[in-house]
């Protein structure tokens, strides 16, 4: 290797190098830490969507102006990982850690406080450039400072977290808005972040790396560009078409940038991220495999929460309680599938995990129904839920392990763009075709309708509950005939997930060699390093 550890001598417990880190008790409160901060990043990400009415109200918000509240952290998230990451491994990844914290807290204050939409959408990006800050730092610590053989287990909580922390943020959320206004929202982030603060400087260790050469800031622009670009035209795309000049805009960038990124990174010296590391098989079928996990993953959430308050008229708080089982068990099965991926491989657990996930989603869709409700969706819920721990965290546990120690930064940034990028991704378009179905579905029931009132009922299900109680008696028809339309369309949505996971789940085996060791090996070149049986 080109670089070594630089790792600052320890003068009290927060300054415990990161190769001493074996006392089991500080692996414990290093890995509590991260996780707290994760999780307030993550319920920022969810949080939002159950106040939208409120701050319509409040602020004279627009559905634009809403977008945007919404939209401007993911993109400020998305845009600034890669670059972040790899500030994280040359400043050091507490000092990241720490400002992204206190950076974060600042910004969701300054949120709670907003008096207009053009002030919260802007203490939203500065949320997200914070987020960006936090995220890969946590993921990297874990990868930097614990030994090799607590590492999987640690990685598989993290993972856990990541991908439980938005139902989190959603319930906690649904809780607040219940009983206090808006603003409260961004205080509890604050809280979960002030805690995760004190906790990283008493004992997350310091750790950065030493290079010879400079910043790849070419690079960073670029990846900037191109990740900020392709989520703006990915959440663009459904609320204004995909033809719109700003959707079409963020896409034509995010291309170009892209193209720019390849050419860049495959001639420059020391890139940002040695492309060529997708060589590796095991680093490859994960990214795949994570991708649509996550696109399946937050696309669900989209529709489910829909589909238990919209048709079955449960309120936020319930809905939110509803997602609770896919926490108590991808949790726990996060936790243990590094475990487990160290006897079975890493190509069984993204194939097992992939199919787990499709029988979930063909029981949703065959047996989920108006008159079923909850019930007849609980069953294909806990089959996806224990897929997706199954696979996410040896997935992760491969992308982080195919880049070398002094890249761990960069590898963390590359593995949390993977899940934004595809849970941006599924959003747009799994939630495209869940509207399509629903606005094709339900176009006969507002035959004879006024103008305003039939595009409201087409627009969504939302807009169907709010025109009907309007309409006299026609308004439980159309109630009813908007949750036909809304379950005959979340059946078609629901389909095309089923499908996604299972061509990520036939990639993995026929990609993803049996038995596989990802982690790079001292004095091999990158063109060497591709899995190695065992």
């Amino acid at each position: 290797m080109t670089s070594h550890d630089h790792l600052d001598r320890p003068t009290h417990l927060g300054d415990v190098p990161e190769t001493a880190v074996v006392d089991r008790r500080l692996q414990r409160q290093i890995l509590i830490a991260v996780c707290i901060a994760l999780t307030a990043v993550m319920a920022s990400v969810s949080g939002l969507n159950v106040a939208l009415q409120q701050l319509s109200a409040d602020l004279g918000a627009s559905q634009t102006d809403l977008l945007w509240v919404v939209n401007g952290y993911t993109i400020a998230l998305a845009a600034l990982l890669l670059p972040l990451g790899a500030v994280g491994d040359r400043w050091g990844r507490k000092h990241v850690l720490v400002s992204g914290l206190v950076l974060f807290i600042a910004a969701n204050l300054g949120g709670a406080m907003a008096s207009s939409t053009g002030m919260l959408i802007g203490w939203r990006v500065l949320a997200g450039v914070a987020a960006a800050m936090i995220m890969p730092a946590t993921l990297s610590v874990i990868t930097s400072s614990f030994p090799a053989e607590q590492r999987g287990r640690a990685i598989g909580v993290w993972s856990g977290f990541a991908g439980g922390g938005g139902i989190l943020g959603l319930l906690l959320s649904a809780f607040l808005i219940d009983r206090v206004t808006w603003p409260w929202l961004f205080v509890a982030p604050c809280v979960l972040a002030a805690v995760s603060l004190v906790w990283s400087l008493k004992v997350v260790p310091h750790s950065k790396e030493h290079h010879d050469w400079a910043f790849d800031t070419v690079g960073a622009v670029l990846s900037a560009v191109m990740l900020g670009s392709l989520v703006l035209g990915i959440h663009q795309g459904p609320e204004s078409g995909w033809t719109a000049p700003l959707t079409l805009l963020g896409l034509g960038a995010g291309v170009a940038a892209t193209a720019g990124f390849v050419w860049w990174e495959l001639r420059h010296a020391h890139p940002l991220i040695d492309l060529r590391v997708f060589r590796s098989r095991p680093l490859a079928a994960s990214t795949v495999t994570l991708t649509f996990t996550f696109a399946v993953l937050m696309a669900l959430f989209l529709v489910l929460i829909q589909f238990l308050q919209a048709v079955l008229g449960w309120t936020a708080m319930h809905a939110a309680l509803g997602l609770l089982p896919m926490i108590l068990l991808m949790m726990p099965m996060s936790a243990v599938a590094p475990k487990i991926a160290e006897r079975v491989g890493l190509r069984v657990m993204l194939v097992t995990g992939g199919l787990l996930m499709t029988a979930g989603l063909a029981s949703m869709a065959l047996l989920g129904s108006i008159s079923g409700g909850y019930l007849s969706v609980l069953p294909g819920l806990v089959l996806f839920s224990l897929g997706t721990g199954v696979a996410m965290s040896p997935g992760t546990t491969a992308i982080t392990g195919s880049l070398p120690e002094e890249s761990q930064g960069v590898a963390s940034a590359l593995n949390d763009t993977v899940r934004e990028f595809g849970g941006a991704l599924g959003i747009a378009l799994i939630g495209s075709a869940l509207s399509s179905a629903y606005s094709s579905n339900v176009a006969p029931a507002t035959v004879g309708l006024p103008h305003e009132a039939a595009s409201a009922i087409k627009a969504g299900i939302g807009g169907a509950l709010v025109v009907a109680p309007h309409l006299g008696a026609a308004g439980p028809a159309i109630v009813a005939a908007a949750r036909t339309a809304f379950v005959d369309g979340w059946r078609v949505a629901i389909w095309i997930s089923a499908g996604v996971v299972l061509a990520a789940s036939v990639f993995a085996f026929v990609w993803t060699p049996p038995h596989v060791r990802t982690e790079p090996v001292e004095g091999l070149e990158i063109d060497d390093m591709v899995p190695a049986e065992v």
